[in-house]
């Protein structure tokens, strides 16, 4: 497969996105070119992951900073416009801080602002390419001697970054040196981000996977299934607790009880140092209606409500491994984010 899913991309005078909503259907791109619009692409996840998020708040600032020109907005309404893109979704961390990498050229001009945003895209893409390496490295010291099943959970691939992947740019890394066997793909309820996005990168790679529902992940773990689990994160504390989509944690609980290595592979941009521990990470609920319903069709009683978060948090005494593009953390024995930044 080439690397040619491109999420996020400058279009001159606007954003250009590739619309997550509606794959694996249909391949179709938006351009925002003002908050509001880039705002609601946000939390419609038009533009999702937490790697992809950073890239799109760094170009968010040129897209307020544009629109301010267009409407002749005073510099107060420009900054708002610019906080209102850094808060869209508070759970990943990469989003407030691409928008913090740019705001410090906002006085040397759109340019320089746009020419920060696509640095923080380049390093994404190398970044991703250096964890799929370190994953893949550490994977295979530990794993039998064969072609692996792997599982992963949601999306870390692509479409969740600037390109490659994280979760699944390991996994495309270990498949290039022809140990991938079959992948799970956990469907990710409610909004199905494994069905219609992984299953969709990794058929577009040539590798086998079978998509499987959330509840059935930890039975295929116990059952001997899976010899490693890898996934992304949309926040990790400096204690090396994760946050990532919910239902991450029954997987981590599952591979606990297996023996099975439970992998966390993300930018170290995902690290958020200024946490002690996963109790500070602040949980999204989104939209009562994305479990209350299907494809617009209530499927609850109309007295029932409904309790939707978008994350949980994994314990770092589950996680194996951290991957980022500076190495592997074995976080479960000691080896915290916080203690390595401290190194």
């Amino acid at each position: 497969m080439t690397d040619d899913v491109r999420t996020v991309e400058w279009a001159g005078d606007g954003l250009r996105l590739l619309d997550q909503t509606v794959l694996p259907g249909r391949v179709e791109h938006v351009v925002v070119r003002d908050v509001e619009a880039l705002v609601d692409a946000i939390r419609r996840l038009v533009v999702r992951g937490a790697p992809a998020l950073g890239v799109a708040g760094a170009f968010g600032v040129a897209v307020a900073m544009l629109q301010a020109e267009r409407e002749g907005w005073d510099a107060a309404a420009r900054d708002a416009a610019i906080a209102r893109v850094r808060e869209a979704r508070p759970t990943a961390v990469n989003l407030a801080a691409g928008v913090d990498r740019a705001v410090p050229l906002v006085p040397k001009g759109v340019d320089a602002v746009v020419a920060e945003a696509q640095a923080v895209l380049d390093e994404d893409v190398r970044n991703n390419r250096a964890i799929g390496a370190f994953g893949a490295d550490w994977i295979t010291a530990r794993a039998p001697d064969r072609p692996l099943r792997i599982l992963t959970h949601c999306n870390a691939g692509a479409l969740a970054t600037a390109g490659w992947g994280t979760a699944l740019g390991v996994v495309r890394e270990l498949h290039d040196r022809g140990r991938v066997e079959k992948v799970y793909a956990d469907e990710t309820r409610p909004l199905l981000q494994g069905s219609r996005l992984t299953a969709w990168e990794l058929v577009r790679a040539g590798i086998t996977c079978l998509v499987q529902a959330d509840g059935a992940a930890p039975s295929t773990i116990l059952r001997g299934l899976v010899d490693v689990a890898v996934i992304g994160a949309d926040r990790i504390a400096a204690n090396g607790d994760t946050a990532n989509k919910i239902g991450s944690v029954g997987v981590a609980l599952a591979c606990a009880a297996a023996g099975v290595p439970f992998v966390v592979a993300a930018p170290w941009s995902t690290v958020d140092l200024s946490l002690a521990s996963g109790d500070g990470i602040p949980i999204e609920e989104r939209d009562p209606g994305e479990v209350l319903a299907w494809n617009g069709v209530r499927t609850a009683p109309d007295a029932a409500g409904a309790f939707n978060p978008a994350f949980d948090v994994t314990p770092a005494r589950l996680v194996s491994a951290l991957v980022t593009e500076t190495g592997v953390l074995e976080v479960a024995d000691g080896e915290t984010p916080g203690r390595a930044a401290r190194t």
